[in-house]
This record gives structure tokens, sequence and C-alpha cells, in this order.
């Protein structure tokens, strides 16, 4: 489903947008950290991290449909927009987070958050693509 151009491009460290469908039917569309991991099947899936009590993740839980976009500026010169069902998933020893914080920070940042998020319940948001489009270059 992800062509190798895409996988390319959505492989480095960008920030996404998150859209998830709220109670009220709108969207909600945040900033996210994301990664791109294979599958058991050997497709690919996004990876993303949040609290369990965030809204993203409370919307996800009962509405699993959503959209990933990363890029689409002119500076970024391509941009897709992965669409898929989610599921939520348990992160207990912290491994997805950690490399999520390991893929976006380096240093004293890369510790600091580590130390921040020790005690929090942050689940891993797995995405299995439906579909994905080119929204830019």
């Amino acid at each position: 489903m992800l062509t190798d151009a895409a996988l390319a491009f959505l492989g480095a460290p960008r920030f996404g947008y998150l859209a998830t469908i709220g109670d009220d039917g709108v969207p909600h569309n945040v900033p996210i950290w994301y990664d791109i991991a294979s599958a058991a099947d050997g497709a690919h899936e996004v990876v993303m991290i949040a609290a369990r009590t965030s809204r993203k993740t409370r919307n996800v839980l009962a509405r699993p449909r959503a959209a990933l976009t990363v890029g689409g500026l002119p500076d970024d010169r391509e941009g897709y927009m992965v669409r898929g069902v989610v599921t939520v998933v348990d992160d207990p020893d912290q491994r997805v987070t950690h490399a999520m914080i390991d893929r976006y920070e380096q240093g004293e940042r890369n510790a600091a958050l580590r130390a921040l998020w020790a005690e929090d319940d942050i689940v891993a948001l797995r995405m299995a693509p439906t579909s994905v489009v080119k929204v830019w270059g």
C-alpha cells in the first residue's frame, strides 16, 4: 500500500497531523509524532503514541477510522495522507514510547522526556492503512 517513494518520505522524522472524529462528528486534528513499522502480515503500519486519556485516543477507541497527513507544504516538496483503521495497544514497558522519543529527540531533551513520561500511561496507536494519497508534489 505504501509506495517506495511514500516510505522514503514518511521514514524521515517529520511531524504529522492526525485527524480523528470526535463525539460531535467534528474532526479533531492535532500534530503528532509517528513512525512506520512492519506489521505481522508484512504490510506497513503507522505507529503513534498518545496518553490513554487524550482526546485522540478516546476518539479512535470510539471511532477507529483516522487520517494522518505528513508534509504537503511547499518546502516539503511532497506530502501524503494515510487513511486507515487505528488500534490502541498498551505500552507497559514504554518500548514504543522510548523508540518514538529516540526518533525525534536526542541528548538532554531525550533524557528529559523519558523522565517526564516515565510514569505516564502512554499507549501506542497503530494504524493499518486503507489508502495512501499523495497530497503534494
